[in-house]
């Protein structure tokens, strides 16, 4: 069988000139892969013309744009000039950070959960297309490094998890796959991934068409910490693909801070921006999308996609 390097363009029983452009063998073989195994991108739905495990398009990448504006220090919610202005200690609140008191620190996002992004995370977590976990992860390393100058020197990385038959219908646990790659792309000896801190121990309903107060209720009692002593004192990040309503966020902090954390901070791939947020007097700047050069190399939680009505009234001040 015949041996392509094409670094040097030799095969097992022949020569190719190697004055031959690499440039144009790269080419060629795209052109190959798009007759021989068309496929179109799973965003747009133009033609793929690159080899890659990712069915998305490097247009599509290029506009997945990070969060940017004013957005609340406490929950990452977009918010209104009249609140634009930090407060005294620096940190600029949304109406409902405001009112009550959350048990994570801060909790920031890479990007809005809508379009192509909304539909990026859909290919991992509905359509199981592993390889959008690397793309994913660094956007949420990308988060990450925002705020990674107020985080601690040490943390525990704890994924929200799923209830044991969703991870066995789905086969994996999206937000461990993308805590996973995100951990690549960060200081090793600062992150330790532990999926195991944090358990799902029932199964709950869908959030979609909830009171805040259901919502609540759904959730309350669905998260444990199996052995409290390896969270106790300990610093945590929690990660997940979407922060929607906040109201997992809330309920898996309380639980870890209840076991003894020092403190949660949370970083998630994309945000729910409410309506409030996005009306058109709000001017967000122009950002560059994610960077596909990142990505050459490339060859919602647990079902409960929760809509923004009842959002600003979500919570109650929380008691640990």
């Amino acid at each position: 069988m015949a041996r392509w390097r094409i670094a040097s363009l030799e095969v097992e029983h022949g020569r190719i000139a190697s004055w031959f452009p690499r440039e144009w063998v790269l080419r060629i073989a795209e052109s190959l892969f798009s007759v021989l195994a068309p496929s179109d991108c799973r965003l747009c739905g133009e033609p793929l013309l690159n080899i890659s495990r990712l069915p998305v398009c490097p247009e599509c990448l290029t506009q997945l744009a990070p969060l940017r504006g004013k957005l609340c220090s406490i929950c990452g919610e977009r918010v209104l000039s009249v609140y634009a202005l930090p407060d005294d200690d620096g940190l600029r609140r949304c109406p409902v950070c405001r009112r009550i008191e959350r048990p994570f620190v801060r909790s920031v996002a890479y990007g809005s959960y809508e379009e192509g992004l909304r539909e990026l995370v859909h290919l991992l977590k509905y359509n199981g297309v592993r390889p959008a976990a690397r793309v994913l992860g660094r956007m949420l390393a990308e988060a990450i490094v925002r705020f990674e100058s107020d985080l601690p020197d040490s943390l525990l990385v704890i994924p929200v998890p799923l209830y044991k038959g969703k991870r066995r219908q789905r086969g994996f646990n999206q937000a461990e796959l993308i805590a996973a790659a995100a951990l690549k792309n960060l200081a090793p000896e600062r992150y330790q991934l532990r999926p195991d801190l944090l358990q799902r121990t029932r199964e709950t309903h869908s959030q979609i068409g909830l009171t805040s107060h259901q919502r609540r209720e759904n959730l309350r009692g669905a998260f444990a910490v199996p052995r409290a002593a390896d969270v106790n004192g300990r610093d945590v990040l929690l990660v997940d693909d979407v922060y929607t309503t906040g109201t997992t966020m809330t309920e898996c902090a309380r639980v870890l801070r209840r076991a003894g954390a020092a403190s949660v901070s949370v970083a998630t791939v994309a945000r729910t921006m409410k309506a409030a947020s996005k009306q058109p007097g709000i001017k967000v700047p122009d950002q560059k999308g994610f960077r596909v050069s990142a990505l050459q190399d490339f060859q919602e939680p647990d079902g409960e996609r929760e809509t923004e009505s009842n959002a600003g009234r979500d919570f109650e001040t929380t008691k640990l």
